[in-house]
């Protein structure tokens, strides 16, 4: 059995990991969240007896997956009963590739579109409507069990629903299904199928899921319905922080005890992790004013006095956003001593970070950056090109050996799922073609181009004969362009050679410039965010109270130790005489807080 070192775990932390119910736990900001699903997860792998069944956890995304694998691993605990990744590529590999025959639309097989495909197909669509203007942006929309939900609001509701329509019609048309289908087709399967969920339920001796606030009504019974199945067999260990759910425009809800114990017809036993190993008193003490749901966080960590720093600038104008984002970088480095990596710079759209890395890296030479717009592709984990990619620009080192390796079972697994014979290409294999092709060219995309072309003749391959892999190819390529002129619309530059595009794939150094939902996880000494804007923050998609008290809570608790906040003036939307300046965020305006002078 798994066991570990006395003091790498506390006493909560050991309670979660060794309750024997299903535990459903309640995380703060900083408590060692991951650190204690990991522990639990190789505590389930060492002690199952049986050689056929298997541990799944599901996380939110796939860079945390790969995390706890290797942190696993790391821990010496034998991973090869392991599955771990998100819930689409879940019930990709579990139910739709093994049970689509049992669907209507999937059982003469289907291609999967990734989001840039779905925003083309959608925008075309409402360019054709000539009766009354609509936007992609107005078609957001998901599926619960009972069917598909708008997340639109107003008078266009009967539109948006003509257009989507219109859209599924033409993936049906085509045998493809985008992500969210794949979802909603699991749930179809398994709740039309009892079977199908009975088989799972005796493969399956534990369910895991990470991040349970930002998952979906159909993706919780999906899950529910295997527990369901097994009578009770399969455990389950649900875990996640109801005040970071912040994916609610998109259907992500945090769910409550009772609810879930309904769902799967088992008991959850509650538990909490309410210490923060990460930030001092006084950041908590303000993170904690933007709590939707009730809790204790208290700080225990060694940061827990630091004398923190929180500023709130209404007055700078977005002209000067660069310069004053490096006057906070700048006294951070120079007259607190922090270092780069400890540094985040966050904001709610990619577009205004991609301008604004640019321009720091310009402004900044002397620093070094992780972030949009350094090169012009972005990182779309579920296109097989990109996928590809990340094996051919990463350095094939020792250390990067087993990553590599696994990210090629991922490329050669998405190749058999594309119809290609794959009973020959092999993961060391195919590594040691890829380290053996050289290019030489220096714009990046034609190096891609004429590594994809180069590596495919090597396997004899026609790939363009392969309607998912063509499909790919062309949104990989059509959505980098198409990223181009957006950034070009914001003004911004950036690199396109083959060097900064494999510095994008090289170990994350420099100052973090993420997304709100892209710092998820992260923790930093020092927070900038800049774009607290209503309509930004919170959504005008979902602009309620709550939406915006989550989304600052989620910045303000990434801070170990000073918290800068920028609602920048000068911001515009709209056109002609309906275009105004964003306001700053209300909640966040009509705060009664005491913030310190912003001295630089």
């Amino acid at each position: 059995m798994f066991t570990w070192d006395e003091g790498d775990l506390n006493d909560e932390q050991i309670a979660a990991i060794t309750e024997p119910n299903n535990v459903f736990l309640v995380a703060c900001p900083g408590s060692g969240k991951t650190r204690t699903l990991t522990y639990k997860i190789a505590s389930e792998l060492s002690g199952l007896e049986d050689l056929k069944k298997w541990v799944v956890a599901i996380t939110y995304t796939h860079r945390a997956a790969d995390e706890i694998r290797e942190r696993i691993e790391t821990l010496g605990v034998d991973t090869s009963q392991l599955w771990i990744g998100t819930i689409h590529a879940f019930c990709l590999e579990w139910i739709l590739k093994p049970y689509g025959l049992y669907h209507d639309k999937l059982k003469n097989g289907f291609k999967i579109i990734n989001s840039y495909d779905s925003e083309e197909i959608i925008s075309q669509i409402c360019s054709s409507i000539r009766t009354e203007r609509i936007r992609y942006g107005e078609c957001s929309h998901f599926y619960t069990p009972r069917g598909l939900t708008l997340t639109c609001a107003g008078n266009k509701i009967s539109l948006v629903r003509q257009v989507l329509d219109e859209y599924h019609r033409h993936l049906a048309e085509n045998d493809q299904i985008d992500f969210e289908q794949i979802l909603y087709f699991a749930h179809e399967i398994l709740s039309s199928n009892s079977s199908v969920a009975k088989i799972l339920s005796n493969l399956f001796s534990y369910i895991l899921v990470d991040e349970y606030q930002d998952t979906k009504e159909v993706q919780y019974s999906i899950f529910a319905s295997i527990i369901k199945a097994s009578e009770g067999r399969v455990k389950s260990f649900i875990v996640g922080d109801p005040n970071q759910a912040i994916y609610g425009s998109l259907g992500g809800y945090a769910i409550t005890q009772l609810e879930l114990e309904q769902l799967a017809e088992v008991s959850f036993t509650p538990m909490a992790l309410d210490k923060n190993y990460r930030s001092s008193r006084k950041i908590i003490d303000y993170f904690r004013n933007f709590n939707v749901t009730p809790s204790a966080t208290i700080a225990v960590g060694e940061h827990r006095d630091h004398p923190s720093i929180i500023t709130y600038d209404q007055i700078t104008h977005k002209d000067n956003l660069v310069e004053q984002v490096s006057r906070h970088i700048e006294h951070s480095v120079l007259n607190k001593g922090i270092l780069e990596k400890e540094i985040c710079v966050i904001a709610p759209w990619w577009m205004h970070l991609a301008a604004l890395t640019r321009n720091l890296v310009n402004r900044l030479p002397q620093y070094n950056f992780d972030g949009p717009g350094l090169v012009p592709f972005s990182r779309d984990i579920d296109n097989f090109w990109f996928k590809l990619t990340q094996i051919i620009l990463t350095e094939p080192s020792p250390n990067m050996y087993v990553k590599r390796l696994r990210w090629a079972s991922d490329v050669i697994y998405d190749m058999e799922l594309a119809l290609v014979d794959v009973n020959l290409i092999f993961p060391k294999q195919l590594l040691k073609t890829i380290n053996s092709i050289s290019i030489d060219e220096d714009d990046g995309l034609t190096y891609l181009r004429a590594f994809f072309e180069a590596l495919f003749g090597k396997l004899e391959i026609e790939f363009m004969l392969y309607p998912m892999l063509k499909e790919h190819h062309e949104a990989f390529f059509n959505s980098t362009q198409n990223r181009i002129d957006r950034l070009r619309n914001e003004n911004a530059l950036f690199a396109t050679d083959i060097e900064a595009f494999r510095r994008a794939f090289k170990p994350r150094t420099g100052i973090k410039v993420s997304t709100i939902h892209g710092v998820k996880g992260g923790e930093y000494d020092v927070v900038i965010s800049f774009g607290l804007l209503q309509d930004l923050v919170p959504n005008f998609n979902d602009n309620s109270v709550d939406s915006a008290k989550k989304l600052l809570y989620v910045i303000g608790s990434r801070a170990r130790k000073n918290l800068h906040l920028i609602s920048e003036k000068g911001r515009m939307t709209g056109s002609g005489r309906y275009r105004r300046e964003y306001q700053p965020t209300e909640f966040l305006y009509q705060l009664n807080f005491t913030y310190d002078l912003n001295v630089i």
